[in-house]
């Protein structure tokens, strides 16, 4: 007794009472979907908006943010102060983008996250 393959209609061909390959195909679509859903939950606990960052910048940004919640001096992550204001600090995340934080009575406060070059250009005092 041979068993026939049937076409599904999908297109496919097979033997069983659906398609394997669309359902495999529909599995890591709703994994995918979940885990941007997770990404998307992480937001809402950051104090500093990081949505537009790419994600390596999102993950330093919040490993340093952690740290300086936790107590680190903000040196720690060669962070300096600004020569027109010092009570501005800036902490590299990588080449490119910068940690803007306030200096407070309470600690360092992180601002926001700017691209180096948007840090670059800020006039002194704006």
């Amino acid at each position: 007794m041979s068993r026939r393959r049937k076409s599904f209609s999908c297109g496919h061909k097979g033997y069983g009472q659906y398609c394997h390959q669309c359902r495999e195909k529909e599995k890591i679509q709703q994994r995918r979907q979940q885990q941007k859903t997770e990404w998307e939950e992480t937001f809402a606990n950051d104090c500093v908006d990081l949505k537009a960052l790419p994600k390596n910048v999102i993950l330093k940004a919040r490993r340093i943010i952690k740290g300086l919640a936790d107590g680190r001096n903000y040196r720690e992550f060669d962070g300096k102060r600004l020569r027109h204001d010092r009570l501005i600090i800036s902490i590299p995340v990588t080449p490119d983008y910068r940690l803007l934080c306030r200096d407070s009575d309470g600690g360092v406060i992180p601002e926001t996250v700017s691209s180096h070059e948007d840090y670059n250009v800020r006039k002194p005092g704006s």
